[in-house]
């Protein structure tokens, strides 16, 4: 958790909207990689390393979020 708390909530946020998001155009790729899971059709292993690497830095954004909730 030391390392979690030395994430800035700045960075965390800004890796979020921008490698979890790029590329913007025509729609963000984890928007793709979501409708791909819950259509059935991620199923490629470059598809599911593409779909933990754009949701990576969401997760680190919404730990930093919970992290710092429950220690105030």
């Amino acid at each position: 958790m030391a390392l979690l708390d030395k994430v800035p909530l700045s960075i965390a946020l800004l890796l979020a909207l921008t490698l979890g998001l790029a590329p913007f155009v025509p729609e963000p790729h984890l928007v793709e990689k979501i409708r791909m899971l819950v259509n059935g059709r991620l199923v490629r292993p470059i598809d599911i390393f593409d779909f933990a690497m754009h949701l990576a830095p969401w997760l680190l954004l919404a730990a930093k979020l919970v992290r710092m909730a429950t220690t105030r």
